[in-house]
């Protein structure tokens, strides 16, 4: 799997885990009163909770995906990419006209490599959003770390990764830029998912 793909299953997974998608619980994912208080031990419980289940994630990948037969097709498709990128540059119509030919086989192997890639986190995300929904919240304040910087890239509110100061209370967010436990657990995840698959054998990238 290569690091470009990991990212977008992380924000996958991620999309789950903000405010009340599901309608079990009001408002950010947290507690008033958590059992683990303080912003370090915080901070270091969710980092050993996202390595745990990265860790969970990339066993079940071993199981799950052929990884010699999504190495073939990777390495497959992106090598037909470049000749026909070469063939388009090039002009050399004849060339174009016989790659396109191989186009829905080439269709077909790369909807087999998406599929292959998305059924371990088709099984992971049920305990996941079990585990973030029931256990974690009880477990951790909602932020639980502060950014120098506002993460919010993502113009709007549909993904916000720190506080912004319009959303200051005193409650969820004492001060801007604080990071949403949910959304520390997403930053750990992507900074540990490749060293992870590395570790364990379940990258895919053929560089």
């Amino acid at each position: 799997m290569t690091p470009e793909f990991s990212f977008v299953l992380h924000f996958l997974n991620s999309i789950f885990l903000q405010d009340d998608l599901f309608g079990l619980q009001q408002g950010p994912l947290g507690s008033a009163d958590p059992l683990i208080k303080g912003m370090l031990p915080s901070a270091l419980g969710i980092l050993g909770i996202s390595i745990l289940l990265n860790l969970f994630n990339a066993g079940v990948r071993r199981k799950l995906v052929d990884r010699v037969k999504l190495k073939r097709i990777m390495q497959e498709t992106r090598s037909w990419q470049k000749e026909r990128m070469a063939a388009f540059r090039s002009k050399d119509k004849e060339r174009i006209a016989n790659l396109n030919k191989k186009s829905p086989y080439m269709n077909k192997m790369s909807m087999e490599m998406m599929q292959m890639n998305m059924r371990p986190m088709m099984i992971t995300i049920i305990p996941l959003l079990l585990i973030f929904y029931f256990v974690l919240p009880q477990m951790f304040a909602y932020t639980v770390a502060i950014s120098p910087i506002s993460l919010n890239v993502i113009p709007g509110d549909f993904f916000q990764l720190t506080c912004t100061a319009e959303k200051v209370d005193g409650e969820i967010c004492k001060q801007e830029n604080e990071l949403y436990f949910w959304a520390w657990y997403f930053l750990t995840s992507i900074a540990f998912s490749g060293i992870i698959m590395k570790l364990t054998k379940t990258s895919m990238d053929i560089g």
